[in-house]
């Protein structure tokens, strides 16, 4: 654990980035109620982010019930939480091997590789470290299963799969993972498998329910995807252009767990064909891995065992069922390459042993590969103590990155750098002129610098991709309005209150396109439902009462003014306004 803390200390300081963590925690209203009856009873429901993971959302809830919006607490957590992963794999594997020295190897390697920052320090990414926890702690409580089938402990391993699943669906895998270990080091099955024989039948029902579970797991995680539109159609992405990005992921991954240089919050998807070199290598590399790790099974089991866990535990996210527009992402490996750490501390260990090196020589050899990993670690998570540093150096090593050109415009326009956010934005629609939110983002900068035409004109681009952005109608509705087309304006807030109901601004903003027109009594249903939805909304109260003193309303016209002061008291226009209907009150007969 020492190790792990020492290369990942920095994430303490780390805040929360734009990406997901709003989604998450900070922008999401049912994590910042922290944890109580009615959030616990959401977090069960909810298919928010399209997945269905209601252990996650409990242990973000816990969080900000423990410690508010304090995003060093929150990475402390995530932190502990991979800590705890490293120190039970390596418990595990010296329970099922009596190793010692090779099990804090490949546990020292998953601990610090810095291709598992990403897990660690994305709060976001909460979901990997939890439900890797719970895998393995499923691991255990089936080896304790195997000593003794006893129907409280078979209850156990279900109960704790569940919850893994209930983290995140990435532990689907984890029934074929035991039929792995079952090969080695519990020697309970030999390579090549007879699918006829007497011990994999047996094998494979011991295991039935753990199946179940799975299959179960994946249907939920494919609705919850779908119905919340991560899932890309064959239009989106080809099954040609999914092999090909699944073979050269593969093959790139394995690269980066040896040379992890050049990593990155998110590698743009590259749409490949299947006869190109690129993907030819690929699949060369990995068939002939995958004969020699399979050729040497009888007499270096861990071998095959390694690289059968890591290419089977990539299954779910090598992108043959596509979910987002990455390519791939670091944070995929975070399982699959405990499978490659057992490969090489078994690998190196044998090694050793077979050229007689003293037991100080081997432990110096394991130092020089760990020391410069953990050094890259340190580094990689300076990366993400802050998001500028975060998304420029994801653009500094990647090419045609438009979503993280996006979120960089994203985080500069909020820090008041809105000119280098609107570069930003036109880099990501070179790229890609489809995108509906950089046209839109970009029509918000061009608003703050009164560039309102071409802000109508980004909008409308939004729209013209996605007619489903409510705030892309009501941002339109306001420009429009502030540009004296009144008419117009009240088609767009129309639109936005049609997918947004419950919206009290744009409710508001609609009152004052019919007000600016001349339709007072509309103007007023409008203001008055404003208030219904938003009561604190005071300049809803200001409208309403200047809806009122044009229609004669006089004294309904003092009291919402003075409601306004009330919500508001250093609300000078509701003041000014008030001691104008003081005044005509006075003026009338």
């Amino acid at each position: 654990m020492a190790v792990t803390l020492a290369a990942f200390e920095g994430v303490l300081s780390s805040g929360f980035i734009n990406y997901d963590d709003n989604l998450y925690v900070t922008d999401n209203v049912h994590v910042r109620e922290g944890l109580d009856g009615r959030s616990v009873a959401w977090a069960l429901t909810a298919t928010d982010c399209a997945n269905w993971h209601p252990l996650t959302w409990l242990s973000h809830l816990l969080d900000v019930r423990l410690f508010g919006l304090d995003a060093g607490k929150h990475h402390r957590t995530s932190l502990l939480l991979h800590a705890a992963n490293a120190a039970l794999l390596f418990l595990l594997l010296s329970r099922m091997t009596g190793a010692l020295w090779r099990p804090a190897f490949a546990a020292c390697l998953f601990a610090i590789h810095p291709l598992h920052v990403e897990s660690v320090a994305w709060i976001a990414e909460r979901k990997d470290v939890l439900s890797t926890l719970f895998w393995l702690l499923t691991l255990a409580a089936w080896l304790s299963y195997l000593e003794s089938r006893t129907v409280v402990r078979q209850v156990l391993v279900l109960g704790l799969y569940a919850f893994a699943l209930m983290a995140k669906p990435m532990p689907v895998t984890l029934p074929f993972t035991l039929l792995l270990l079952d090969v080695w080091p519990l020697c309970r099955m030999t390579l090549p498998v007879r699918w006829s024989s007497g011990p994999l039948a047996g094998l494979l029902r011991e295991k039935a329910p753990l199946f179940a579970l799975s299959a179960a797991s994946c249907v939920v995680t494919f609705v919850a995807q779908r119905g919340g539109g991560a899932v890309k159609t064959l239009l989106d992405f080809t099954f040609v252009e999914r092999l090909a990005n699944g073979v050269v992921a593969y093959a790139s991954y394995l690269g980066k767990a040896v040379w992890p240089a050049t990593l990155a919050i998110l590698y743009p998807y590259r749409h490949l064909g299947l006869l190109t070199w690129e993907v030819a290598g690929s699949a060369l590399l990995l068939a002939g891995v995958t004969a020699m790790a399979l050729r040497l099974a009888s007499r270096a089991p861990y071998l095959a065992v390694g690289w059968l866990w890591y290419l089977g535990t990539l299954v779910p996210v090598i992108g043959l069922v596509q979910v987002g527009g990455q390519a791939m992402a670091d944070r995929y490996t975070y399982v699959p390459f405990v499978g490659l750490f057992v490969a090489i501390a078994w690998g190196l260990g044998e090694l050793a042993r077979g050229s007689r090196l003293s037991r100080g020589a081997a432990a110096c050899a394991a130092l020089a590969a760990v020391l410069p990993l953990g050094l890259v670690t340190r580094t990689q998570v300076g990366y993400w103590a802050d998001a500028v540093a975060l998304y420029e150096h994801a653009l500094a090593v990647t090419s045609d990155n438009w979503l993280v050109h996006n979120n960089l415009g994203l985080v500069l326009f909020k820090r008041g750098r809105t000119m280098e956010a609107i570069a930003h934005y036109e880099e990501a629609l070179r790229i890609w002129p489809d995108y509906a939110e950089a046209h839109f983002n970009l029509g918000i900068a061009l608003g703050k610098e009164g560039r309102r035409l071409e802000a109508i004109e980004e909008y409308e681009q939004a729209l013209r991709k996605r007619p489903d952005l409510a705030d892309a109608h009501y941002n339109l509705g306001n420009e429009l309005l502030d540009a004296g087309r009144p008419a117009e304006a009240i088609r767009h807030y129309g639109d936005a209150l049609r997918l947004k109901p419950d919206d009290g601004e744009a409710r508001n903003n609609l009152g004052n396109a019919l007000a600016r027109l001349g339709r007072l009594e509309e103007a007023v249903e409008q203001y008055r439902e404003a208030l219904r939805l938003s009561p604190g909304l005071a300049k809803a109260h200001v409208n309403l009462g200047l809806a009122f003193l044009r229609l004669g309303r006089i004294p309904e016209a003092i009291g919402r003014f003075q409601e306004a002061l009330r919500i508001q008291p250093d609300f000078e226009e509701a003041r000014a306004d008030l001691r104008l209907a003081q005044e005509r009150a006075r003026q009338r007969p």
